[in-house]
């Protein structure tokens, strides 16, 4: 008898969620809801995205979990699977206290010496797997986000902050990583987007694609869009991914 090959599963498609599938910090439009789930006829849908659990709700709807066939906030350190909740992973553990510490009172003491046209509150997210820092807080408005973002694009006040902080914690295994409009994230080697590649590599896909907009080095995509793992495209807004989707699947 002539031995059947295994189907293979169909390929997944992992989405970046500000800038990729969402204007960034934005809801999800209804049309690019309606066109990914189309999408999930062809092949295995996911998100992956930086921000916690709460803000990616927010983001892409309260029902994500049964939107997605994959759902992974910060990264994957949480992760969703088929509309259930699958694991965790958290950085006190990882980290250990004293140099958890070290971090957020070295940020904490550059903030407080550095000079913006305003400050807000929430300088530091603490997350499950990441420390989210911010300089200008994150309880600004959305017009004070911009002011932010344009100002750090021509003084670069989000590089400058960062250069110092690989250089104070060098060899501590940390990651530092710039990435949305108002805030960096920093974090434990490895613990990028990377991560959920671990989390779906039992599950046989033939193909992972990858969509993201941070794709250049020190961008947040960077690492899992060069992953050997994944066929990665570099995208500019949802009207691109939603074009290149269509392109590739339909």
């Amino acid at each position: 008898a002539v031995a059947m090959a295994a189907p293979h599963l169909p390929a997944l498609c992992l989405f970046d969620v500000d800038g990729t599938i969402t204007a960034p910090r934005q809801a999800i439009t209804p049309e690019m809801a309606a066109f990914l789930q189309r999408l999930r006829q062809k092949v295995k849908v996911g998100v992956v995205g930086g921000s916690d659990f709460d803000k990616i709700k927010e983001q892409l709807g309260d029902d994500v979990v049964e939107n997605f066939d994959y759902v992974f906030p910060e990264n994957g350190l949480v992760a969703y699977k088929d509309g259930k909740f699958l694991c965790k992973q958290n950085i006190q553990g990882h980290l250990g206290e004293e140099v958890l510490q070290d971090l957020i009172n070295y940020c904490l003491s550059y903030i407080a010496k550095i000079k913006l046209p305003k400050k807000r509150g929430t300088f530091i997210e603490f997350r499950n797997g990441m420390i989210n820092v911010s300089p200008i807080g994150r309880g600004c408005s959305q017009e004070e986000r911009v002011e932010f973002y344009e100002l750090d694009k021509r003084e670069h006040i989000r590089e400058k902050f960062v250069a110092d902080l690989r250089r104070e914690f060098a060899g501590k295994g940390l990651t530092f990583s710039i990435g949305g409009q108002i805030s960096f994230d920093v974090f434990p080697d490895g613990w990028d987007k990377r991560y959920c590649l671990g989390i779906v590599a039992n599950d046989g896909y033939k193909t992972i694609y990858f969509f993201g907009d941070k794709t250049m080095p020190g961008g947040n995509d960077y690492e899992i869009f060069t992953d050997s793992r994944t066929e990665g495209h570099s995208v500019t807004s949802p009207q691109d991914t939603r074009r290149i989707c269509e392109e590739l699947f339909f």
